[in-house]
């Protein structure tokens, strides 16, 4: 059995999207969800799934081991970063190098690092005049939004899109490829 964390401080959707497409699976499950913020609504979208949710301070996300040490407690083999707004400290990323994946709202290189989160990034492609947006899903390393791209989807920014009707077709995207993206990863 593959097992999955999650990391996720927002309100979770792609968090349940993958829980949802791994429910009920032989070979691999979402073992547990790491926040860093109490009252992310991703805890209350666990308890439909059953899955123990946590919660850290920063100074234990800065730290880094006891993170580690959650991690090996649950026997994690791949670490999700789904909407989770933290760097990744070098203690985490040299422990389960290779091993930690995260979803990214552009295409990266484009509209990718410090600050570069949510509705940032739909600002800056319709700001750019992109004519073309999407999803990167890649490994994490001690760059922001620097490690190796797996894979990419894309869709078309239109003349009139706003961040909010850019970010709903983002949306479709990260809940249709992300949960497919770990499997393949896990299965190797």
């Amino acid at each position: 059995m593959k097992r999955i964390a999650i990391f996720a401080s927002g309100s979770g959707t792609n968090a349940e999207a993958i829980a949802r497409y791994f429910e009920g699976n032989t070979e691999i499950e979402v073992t547990c969800v790491l926040s860093n913020r109490a009252n992310a609504g991703v805890h209350q979208r666990m308890q439909a799934f059953g899955i123990p949710t946590y919660t850290y301070a920063k100074e234990v996300w800065s730290e880094a081991h006891p993170i580690v040490e959650v991690l090996q407690k649950h026997n994690i083999d791949l670490v999700v970063l789904a909407g989770f707004m933290r760097k990744i400290e070098q203690p985490l990323t040299t422990a389960y190098a290779g091993r930690i994946v995260n979803i990214h709202p552009s295409l990266l290189p484009l509209h990718g690092g410090p600050g570069m989160y949510g509705h940032h990034v739909h600002e800056a492609v319709l700001a750019d005049g992109d004519t073309e947006s999407g999803i990167t899903i890649h490994y994490v390393d001690e760059q922001i939004d620097g490690g190796e791209i797996i894979f990419q989807a894309k869709c078309e920014v239109l003349p009139d899109d706003t961040p909010d009707t850019l970010a709903n077709r983002i949306h479709v995207l990260e809940h249709r490829h992300f949960p497919q993206v770990i499997e393949g990863v896990l299965q190797g």
